[in-house]
């Protein structure tokens, strides 16, 4: 689907078709594609991975991997075709006139650079202002984005940030040289709910201010029916539905576009049957936590990342476990695990104390609670067939290995992979089936606990909703008990039974899944619910003590 480019489009694409390597699924990363950017808009571009939204980005940026190249179409700005501009032009309109903020600012950022050296290099890099004014500007601009504490900031090396004040310098960056186009891929993808609407708020009111043109590239609904003007939906390099953000999520015509937004989870839980009969199959008894680090001056950090933490999950019950990064839930996932040792507190699987389990005897205890990691893709060995990952746990533990294979082919069955994917390796598959095979890994040694940190943060809303619901699926039929861990409501509302909210170390409040969110009693779940992007109400004012995502850090 296309549109009529308007004269007064600040940047027009125009039937742009990039053609993908030949060993590639398909022949075009995007086909035939027409989209208009207008001054003082934010034009969101959503779809799933793979769609060719963040190619078409790159495209605009000038940023195309040598193996994608242009064979048709055109991208205009102030006249000119940007495909045909040589290098030096590029160099002089790319942050000058043009500016991208990358989705992950940890890998978009230099590790040994200091922060305000690296916003400094866009000046430098474009001959702008004399070294004082350069430094004057660089303050401007970190607080026209929020940073507190500047000093500190300022000479800070982007490991020492939280990721809501990477973002910020990000932005700062791409703001330095007042850009009549700013390009923001996935700004927000990797920050909890609170520090994604700080983010939001910020990038919209700051092209408000200064009047300019903004192309946001998305998965997350929520996040456009918070920001854009105007959406583009992608599916398999084409623009299948464009218009009005209203038109298009209030009445969406195309069939992709329908199915995308009926994927996207929402606060309302499934009916499910009690398990308060069922018997405990883990349970945590004041677990506490405190990591000491030393800086360069010798003075000693202190976090206290755990903080008398008390839970227990039933057979057939999920316990979700919600709170921003720094929170201390996946310090708590460690701590279940035994992949930390915590500095005091009890962990209990079935009548099991696995705190005090060593050697052998430790090494017996982990069958009986197992994880399913966050990325897939990492968490996989990449250097084995799919067989040999989900086999090894068992033959480790003793089962001879035809019978392990046979049960890894039985776990493919149960998660919806063909038994033939085996003899594939990892990267042969795609995010949401490597997310099965880590369940089905997982499972090969019949838990009774199965812990998930963040199992589906990474994928797109429907290959995300598939994973939920096959994760309901098994824990229902196998009985198990199941930590999830997520920063995500929504998604927790999905598959929890009961939510446990951390802040700074501690259960601030844990309740049913359905009481908590219709009513939750904490001002820091009130905080948390009201920052979900797309909310229909109005966030409430948020204190830094009530997040501190900044201050924290």
């Amino acid at each position: 689907m296309s549109e009529t480019v308007a004269e007064d489009a600040i940047l027009s694409i125009e039937q742009l078709t990039l053609a993908l390597p030949a060993d590639a699924d398909r022949a075009f990363a995007v086909e035939a594609v027409s989209l208009a950017l207008y001054p003082r808009q934010i034009l969101c571009v959503v779809g799933e991975s793979g769609s060719g939204k963040t190619v078409c980005a790159s495209a605009v940026m000038g940023l195309l991997p040598t193996d994608i190249r242009p064979v048709a179409g055109a991208i205009r700005f102030e006249g000119r075709d940007l495909l045909k501009l040589p290098a030096a032009e590029w160099r002089a309109l790319r942050g000058r006139r043009i500016a991208m903020i990358f989705q992950e600012p940890m890998t978009a950022l230099n590790p040994v650079i200091r922060i305000g050296d690296q916003i400094m290099e866009a000046f430098e890099a474009h001959g702008h202002l004399a070294l004082a004014e350069r430094r004057a500007r660089t303050r401007a601009l970190a607080e026209e984005v929020g940073l507190r504490d500047l000093d500190r900031i300022i000479n800070s090396y982007p490991h020492q940030l939280s990721g809501g004040q990477r973002q910020r310098a990000m932005i700062a960056m791409a703001l330095a040289l007042e850009p009549s186009i700013l390009v923001a891929d996935e700004p927000t993808t990797a920050l909890d709910v609170t520090t994604q609407a700080q983010i939001l708020r910020l990038i919209r009111d700051i092209q408000q201010r200064r009047g300019m043109a903004v192309l946001f590239i998305t998965h997350d609904f929520g996040v456009v029916a918070d920001i854009a003007d105007r959406v583009a939906v992608m599916e398999k390099g084409r623009v299948v539905e464009q218009g009005s953000v209203a038109d298009v999520l209030e009445r969406p015509q195309h069939p992709y576009t329908r199915r995308l937004l009926a994927a996207v989870p929402g606060l309302t839980p499934p009916v499910r049957p009690v398990v308060e009969d069922a018997p405990v199959a883990c349970a945590a008894i004041g677990l506490a936590k405190t990591y000491r680090s030393n800086n360069w001056f010798n003075s000693q950090r202190e976090v206290a990342a755990a903080k008398s933490v008390n839970f227990e999950i039933r057979r057939g019950e999920t316990l979700g476990l919600v709170g921003e990064s720094g929170s201390g839930k996946s310090t708590i996932g460690r701590l279940v695990m035994r992949l930390t040792d915590a500095d005091a507190g009890v962990v209990r699987v079935g009548e099991l104390d696995f705190t005090q389990a060593r050697g052998a005897g430790l090494r017996a205890a982990r069958k009986h609670i197992q994880m399913v990691f966050q990325d897939p893709f990492t968490s996989l060995n990449p250097r084995r067939r799919v067989g040999r990952i989900i086999a090894d746990g068992p033959i480790a533990h003793g089962v001879p290995a035809a019978q392990a294979f046979a049960r890894a082919e039985e776990l493919l069955t149960l998660v919806g992979l063909d038994p033939s994917a085996m003899q594939r390796f990892p990267h042969e598959f795609s995010g949401g089936q490597r997310q099965r095979i880590g369940i089905a890994r997982a499972l090969a040694l019949d838990p009774d606990v199965l812990v998930a940190d963040e199992p589906v943060s990474a994928l797109d809303v429907s290959v995300q909703a598939q994973v939920l619901a096959l994760l309901e699926t098994l824990k229902t039929r196998l009985r198990l008990a199941m930590l999830f861990i997520t920063h995500d409501l929504n998604v927790a509302a999905q598959v929890c039974d009961r939510i446990a909210v951390m802040r700074l170390g501690e259960i601030v409040e844990i309740r049913p899944t359905a009481d908590l969110l219709s009513r939750p009693e904490h001002p820091y779940t009130q905080a948390l619910l009201a920052a979900i992007p797309g909310r229909q109400r109005k966030a409430p004012p948020i204190s830094p003590d009530a997040l501190g995502d900044d201050v924290r850090h």
